[in-house]
């Protein structure tokens, strides 16, 4: 409205202008009035000087509004009174979009404080740099962390830990990884999350760091506890009868009760007790040797030879080495990849030994069932991710050892060592991947692969 009025102006003074014009001509060639004409040119002159001076008014205003956007400097007013109200409109106008700049600008500038404050304060380490290695922003909790107070370049972390800035300039969105460091004597293990963004044309990358050496220990203490039960208890149920039997075969053939030890003489049937105790010796140490030798299996996984694979024909191998045991207890068996073609990079070997593994279980669980069925089915998430699902109609997991399946030679079974779970979370997370359970007692259960 107000360029719509400052036209209107522009356009009038024209007209009045070349009103002049033609008056002055008439002035000059048929009225021949010299005063008048002279006069009249004058005003022609001082007219056009005051459209110049229009035009220029309102071009000044606007390169000074253009300049103090573009330098964002919104501390300027304008202001034009009694030169007229299409002025007045316009620079009110400029003065309403300096106001929404500069407000704008105070809401950017409390959104950056607030989150500077956020960042500073939280516990997790963060540096962002970019390809060169030139930090642009870190918090007290990095410094805190590398016992640093001023990092410019991620090379200053070096006297940290020498091959550490090399390690996260390798760094890719989505990488996490364990680092050891040492500071002041004090052991520290980081845990390193990266993510890549894009600003101001160039590429950062925003790695979090969280020290969690103390949760590590705590979890390998509980492991190590966890697992010192189940040895002891192992070993316990084996020792106890050998140290029973072979106190009683000692009973049997040493006579101490002089002051010389003498192997007394034995009848048939004395013969025969020392025959079949020490046979469950032999049978309980053979047995204490397998064992120790199942456990040693457990630390002996291949590295994963990874490969580009169809997921269907993982199931299809699957299935196919296991019919014999489906048939048998008639277990409806339903194998669906979505889409058909879904493929998978990962050693098939280790994931079909993980697959028969959940899928045995899941027959153990559905055999005495009058519909027993079966699902193995594999998608992609929201997150791009690769999900295998082995899901049973089964019996289901108490909830107080859903926590404990995975241990090592843990089981609820009558038979079975207890080590097929345990082996699939390990090749699962040489796979960089992971393996969890959900499940309801007499409802099934559902093991999700996720990759």
């Amino acid at each position: 409205m107000v360029f719509k009025r400052f036209y209107l102006v522009v356009i009038t003074r024209i007209l009045l202008i070349v009103a002049s014009v033609f008056l002055f001509v008439y002035l000059v060639t048929i009225a021949r009035h010299e005063v008048s004409s002279i006069i009249l040119g004058l005003m022609i002159v001082f007219q056009v000087y005051m459209l110049i001076l229009y035009v220029n008014k309102t071009n000044n205003k606007l390169s000074q509004f253009f300049d103090s956007i573009r330098y964002a400097d919104f501390s300027t007013t304008f202001s034009d009174k009694n030169i007229g109200k299409s002025f007045e409109k316009m620079s009110a106008s400029f003065n309403e979009v300096m106001e929404e700049f500069k407000k704008n600008r105070a809401e950017k500038e409390e959104h950056y404080n607030y989150l500077q404050t956020v960042v500073q304060h939280i516990n997790i380490g963060i540096i962002c740099f970019d390809s060169t290695g030139r930090i642009d922003m870190y918090n007290n909790a990095a410094k805190r962390l590398f016992r640093k107070n001023i990092i410019r370049n991620i090379n200053d972390l070096n006297t940290v830990k020498e091959d550490l800035p090399e390690t996260m300039l390798k760094l890719k969105a989505g990488d996490k990884i364990l680092v050891k460091i040492f500071t002041e004597d004090e052991i520290k293990q980081l845990s390193m999350y990266a993510t890549e963004f894009r600003m101001r044309g160039e590429e950062f990358v925003l790695v979090a760091f969280h020290d969690i050496h103390a949760e590590l220990e705590e979890k390998e203490i509980e492991s190590w506890q966890k697992l010192i039960r189940v040895l002891t208890h192992e070993i316990m149920n084996s020792i106890t009868p050998i140290s029973s039997l072979a106190s009683t075969i000692s009973d049997i053939l040493i006579d101490d009760k002089e002051d010389e030890h003498k192997i007394n003489m034995l009848d048939d049937e004395e013969i025969e007790n020392i025959e079949s105790a020490l046979s469950t010796i032999k049978k309980r140490s053979e047995g204490l040797l397998n064992f120790v030798d199942i456990y040693r299996n457990l630390t002996r996984i291949p590295q994963p030879n990874f490969r580009y694979f169809h997921i269907k024909e993982a199931f299809e191998r699957a299935e196919q080495l296991l019919k014999p045991k489906i048939d048998n207890f008639n277990i409806t068996c339903n194998c669906k990849v979505y889409p058909d073609e879904l493929m998978l990079t990962a050693d098939p070997d280790l994931l079909d030994q993980v697959l028969i593994n959940l899928v045995l279980n899941a027959i153990d669980a559905v055999k005495n069932n009058d519909q027993s069925e079966i699902s193995l089915i594999a998608y992609n998430n929201q997150n791009n991710r690769t999900l295998i699902e082995v899901a049973d109609n089964g019996t289901g997991i108490k909830p107080d050892i859903v926590d404990k399946i995975f241990m090592p030679f843990f089981t609820s079974k009558k038979e079975g060592s207890g080590i097929g779970l345990s082996l699939s979370r390990q090749i699962m997370s040489l796979h960089k991947g992971s393996i969890s359970v959900k499940s309801k007692p007499d409802e099934g259960t559902v093991f999700t692969l996720t990759f």
